[in-house]
């Protein structure tokens, strides 16, 4: 018998599937224990009473089912146990069938592709204490400028931003995008790379900037500059980084697009790392634990792009996994040539130092000694 009570990891799982329609077998991981989630699918891929929480309703069948091969396996509810939804939300069978049509997915790879994309980045999210079930989120409109969205964490899929309005397709069918993540007075543009570098579509890019800035300004009362770039290892930041550095027209590099970029990996490290991106005045509670307030440079001050000068050496804290700065970084140092410091996590130091090169120096600090100077609980 399974029953998923709210909390546990049975009912994780069928609230990511409710929203996200499958999930890469693969990145079970994302979620926590993967010896200990792969036997969750093993025993709910078998016919079993399935019953509700509070005992009132029970039905008798598999719950999940598991479709395509090798690394493409995916993960979806079985559709006799679709009734379960209704256990969720009294909204959340409607949705499901409205954005999956009627519990028929396309069989390309290129859907499949894209619905893994989704569901790790949605993965991602919950675990960091987002809330991305879209029938508990308050619905965005593109009428008027209103303060539709709370302080709340919010993450929006990009497949419901397209329907708002007429037109919405057009502007975002040439992006990567997988949604938008509304936070405290911020808004960012969310893409999942998976293990491949991030090939920047300049202008489908700038066409989804504008729609989801215009977003951003009518639901929150906020423009948008920043997107988050979810990918398999720091190798594929380097990687995104190396592809990016001299594309044909300057002006769609992808710091011309978006000036901030977080880099976050898919892994438990990375929902850490989206909890300190995500904690209201990050930067300046960050910077006030690294660095003396005399040491510290203002913001938008001077050519160089860094957060602090400690003895003559420009330091810039790279704990943000911002992409976009740490490319400027380098272009300050190779044209002016003075010192150079980063500091960054252990686990971003090969990946910083390959960059850099000789550049600057790369200094390390855990995330367990920047949560605590935060005071944030692990």
């Amino acid at each position: 018998m399974l029953t998923p009570r709210p909390g546990s990891q049975a009912f994780l799982l069928v609230s990511l599937l409710a929203v996200t329609g499958e999930f890469p077998l693969r990145s079970l991981h994302l979620l926590g224990n993967e010896r200990v989630l792969r036997e969750l699918v093993r025993r709910g891929s078998g016919r079993q009473v399935i019953r509700n929480s509070d005992g009132s309703a029970q039905i008798d069948t598999r719950l999940f089912q598991i479709s395509g091969r090798g690394r493409d396996k995916s993960l979806r509810l079985y559709k006799g146990a679709l009734p379960v939804l209704d256990w969720l939300h009294p909204a959340a069978y409607r949705y499901y069938m409205d954005s999956f049509y009627g519990h028929r997915f396309p069989g390309d790879s290129a859907h499949r592709e894209r619905n893994h994309r989704v569901a790790e980045a949605a993965a991602m999210f919950m675990r960091s204490g987002v809330e991305i079930r879209p029938y508990l989120l308050p619905a965005l409109q593109t009428e008027s400028i209103r303060q539709t969205v709370t302080g709340r964490h919010a993450f929006y899929f990009a497949r419901d931003i397209k329907k708002l309005r007429a037109g919405e397709q057009n502007k975002t069918m040439f992006t990567r995008t997988v949604g938008a993540l509304f936070s405290t007075k911020s808004c960012y543009a969310v893409y999942n790379t998976r293990a491949s570098a991030m090939k920047w579509n300049g202008l489908g890019e700038f066409k989804a900037l504008h729609s989801l800035n215009e977003l951003a300004r009518m639901n929150g009362g906020t423009g948008m500059d920043s997107a988050i770039l979810l990918g398999a290892s720091e190798e594929t930041a380097l990687t995104t980084l190396a592809a990016s550095a001299h594309p044909n027209r300057t002006e769609f590099r992808f710091d011309r697009i978006y000036p901030h970029i977080y880099f976050v990996p898919l892994d438990s490290f990375g929902i850490r790392m989206l909890k300190l991106l995500l904690t209201p005045d990050r930067n300046g509670k960050m910077l006030n634990a690294l660095f003396d307030h005399e040491d510290r440079v203002r913001s938008g001050m001077g050519l160089t792009e860094r957060d602090a000068v400690v003895g003559g050496v420009s330091v810039l804290s790279h704990f943000d996994g911002d992409i976009a700065r740490l490319m400027r970084f380098r272009e300050a140092a190779e044209l002016y040539g003075d010192k150079y410091e980063v500091l960054c996590f252990p686990e971003q130091a090969g990946f910083v130092a390959e960059y850099m090169g000789t550049l600057a120096a790369v200094r390390t600090i855990t995330i367990d000694e920047i949560e605590e100077a935060m005071g944030l609980e692990t």
